[in-house]
């Protein structure tokens, strides 16, 4: 989890060697999976469909993490709101704009989902019905039974009856309780966090079936469907990549304009090399160290960039919660089963919370799409293989999103705080002030130094760290 980000800013001290970056192998293969599955799907469609289970046995797999992953990370995700809100006023600016900006991402991402209806068209409850897997659902009764069904018979079976708002209401409960206890508190904080890598873990190790689920997911829905099914993932492939850079360009340059004069194009051509670097690792945690230097020598102060960036990693995933609504709208338009307004508002409000646990896991994403779908809809919840192929496709675009994102929201809170340079700024974009490589060992301390906040999961992509 975090040890790839701590090895990676542990200044000038030779750390211990790195196992192998591995998921480089886990792309490809399910990229091969996936047209090995369209293949099965076309040449010998019923035989395709029949191949459901395997998606289905993969989605379930995920669902059965989805309570401990939300748990523990939104427990240790209050006590990084603590600690960031500790500092003042800093931390106040850095999480009241994380958290507006993350709910406009969801906003926007419902907006074009509900705009282009990619998964319109393919049908696949009638077609899949035979082979469908039956989920455990049931019609809420009206707003009193929502409510108390909202409260656990136990504070553990929250985490083992498979309701999410259980355990998201209890994770919040501990969490909060845990900051009553201030100090007392840390011993049960610790115990959370080796938890959370037990469960990441147990993640890591189930993604690696994640080639199998796509293949009998893809050959399911291109047996079923045809070429539908493709024109139908291509067009919500193409509908993210461009609702990102609408996001970035359109509305985070907007704002970064506006409020601080900073031309966005300017800002992301001086961190041209970290973009390059998550391209090649497919891993922005390796760009952590460098941007927290290239921050700091863009003329922000130590202490913003200390605390703006760190928590923005856990916090500012503004690509990833476009993906989830849109996610989430493609799969209910492709089983012909849509959301009604008020559900979209409701999935909203629960993925500004539960999305603050997409970071730091290999497939957290994708428990983070399954538990928005089971508290809300869990007859979509088997819906999530059709996009489990094309998920890691659309990672690059998450992460180049997110990282930006977190690049923006450390100029403007240097901007708000009066913690900016501008003449210093204005020569680093200008070219005339170039970035020296050797100022990463001063912003590695920095990052290595600042924050407890780092505790988090430090993941800018969607949700992929190295394997080992």
């Amino acid at each position: 989890m975090s040890t790839q980000v701590e090895d990676g800013v542990a200044g000038g001290a030779p750390g211990p060697k790195r196992t192998k970056d591995r998921t480089h192998y886990l792309y490809a293969a399910v990229v091969i999976a996936m047209i090995a599955g369209i293949a099965v799907g076309i040449i010998w469609p019923d035989f395709g469909i029949q191949l459901k289970w395997l998606g289905t046995g993969f989605v379930n797999l995920i669902k059965m993490m989805i309570s401990p992953i939300i748990f523990c990370t939104i427990v240790l995700g209050i006590g990084s709101v603590r600690k960031a809100a500790a500092v003042g006023r800093i931390g106040g600016l850095a999480l009241g704009y994380f958290l507006t900006m993350s709910t406009v991402a969801l906003a926007i991402g419902l907006l074009v989902g509900n705009a282009i209806h990619p998964g319109s068209g393919l049908h696949l409850t009638k077609e899949l019905a035979a082979t469908g897997h039956q989920q455990v659902d049931g019609e809420a009764g009206g707003t009193v039974d929502f409510i108390l069904g909202l409260v656990p018979d136990t504070l553990v079976s929250a985490l083992t009856s498979g309701s999410v708002l259980q355990a998201l209401l209890v994770a919040l409960l501990v969490g909060f309780a845990l900051q009553k206890l201030g100090p007392a508190g840390e011993p049960i904080l610790t115990g959370i966090k080796h938890c959370e890598r037990l469960v990441f873990r147990l993640m890591q190790m189930i993604m690696y079936v994640a080639p199998v689920g796509a293949f009998g997911a893809m050959a399911a829905v291109v047996g079923a469907t045809g070429w539908r099914a493709l024109q139908g993932l291509a067009v919500v492939m193409i509908a993210f990549y461009l609702t990102c850079f609408i996001f970035v360009f359109g509305v985070l340059g907007a704002i970064l304009w506006v409020v601080a004069r900073v031309n966005v194009f300017s800002l992301l051509r001086y961190l041209g090399r970290e973009f390059l670097l998550i391209l090649s690792t497919s891993s922005s945690e390796s760009a952590l160290p460098r941007l927290i230097a290239k921050m700091e020598h863009l003329g922000v102060s130590r202490p913003v960039v200390g605390i703006t960036v760190p928590t923005g990693y856990s916090f500012n995933l503004d690509g990833t919660a476009i993906y989830l609504t849109m996610g989430s709208l493609f799969i209910a338009d492709a089983l012909d089963k849509p959301f009604s307004i008020g559900q979209q508002i409701s999935l909203l409000v629960f993925m500004v919370i539960a999305s603050k646990g997409a970071a730091g896991v290999t497939g957290a994403g994708l428990a983070t799409l399954a538990g928005g779908l089971q508290s809300h809809r869990p007859d979509l919840v088997e819906g999530v293989g059709l996009v489990v192929g094309i998920d890691r496709m659309m990672s690059e675009a998450r992460a180049l999103t997110n990282f930006a994102g977190n690049s923006i929201a450390t100029v403007l809170v240097g901007h708000w705080t009066d913690n900016l340079n501008r003449t210093q700024l204005e020569s680093v974009l200008s070219g005339a002030a170039p970035f020296d490589e050797s100022m990463l060992e001063g912003g590695s301390e920095d990052a290595a130094a600042a924050p407890e906040v780092a505790d988090q999961p430090a993941s800018m992509e969607d949700d992929r760290v190295p394997v080992g």
